[in-house]
């Protein structure tokens, strides 16, 4: 720790600053303009160059690695699908399920489509939401309110608004799955013509 102290206060600006005032100074002792108090001014040329620097920079924050996000978000995906495992659904609900946890696997699956996913963060905030928040409240809410409409008659079936919601979010992650095969065929043609380029 001290020593991590000691080696960021050598490349401070303040010891550089210090430093070169204090060569200043070095280089009048030499000169014989300092007589016999170089030592006062060497280091009253450092001190003064210490205080003149600018000060440091703050460091950059330390964000999370987005690819360390998607895997976080790969392995609540894991628990989500044990978790709709055990969900008994309607047919045509449980279709459009099927279709969405399909389409969000392809998004989540390492290769290329994670290549470009790290590079756009709204993209995993956008499939974090869906995986954490948006699927498992359609279900669970479908879960609890299935058995209160069969006690009152009449009512909009709930199994209708589950479908309209997994619709939804299928439509929101091929939005998002059409991004990211445009970013790829812009990938793959600014690469092309780097190489024709090239080759002229």
């Amino acid at each position: 720790m001290a020593t991590s102290r000691f080696t960021g206060y050598l490349e401070s600006r303040k010891n550089i600053a210090g430093s070169a005032c204090g060569l200043a100074g070095l280089v009048l002792t030499f000169t014989s303009v300092a007589g016999p108090y170089w030592p006062v001014v060497v280091v009253g040329l450092y001190g003064a160059g210490a205080l003149i620097a600018p000060p440091e920079r703050p460091a950059l924050p330390d964000f999370p690695d987005p690819s360390a996000q998607l895997d976080e978000v790969r392995a609540d995906f894991d628990r989500l699908k044990a978790y709709l495992a055990d969900v008994e659904l309607p047919p045509a609900a449980g279709g459009r399920l099927t279709e969405l946890t399909e389409l969000l696997t392809a998004l989540l699956d390492p290769g290329w489509v994670t290549e470009i996913l790290v590079q756009d963060p709204e993209g995993v905030h956008s499939l974090s939401r869906a995986v954490r928040q948006d699927v498992p409240e359609a279900v669970d809410t479908f879960v609890r309110t299935r058995w209160w409409t069969r006690l009152v008659p009449g009512q909009e079936p709930p199994e209708r608004h589950l479908e309209q919601q997994l619709t939804l979010l299928h439509e929101e992650a091929e939005r998002l799955a059409a991004g990211l095969r445009e970013t790829e065929a812009r990938r793959q043609e600014s690469h092309t013509r780097y190489l024709e380029d090239r080759s002229q």
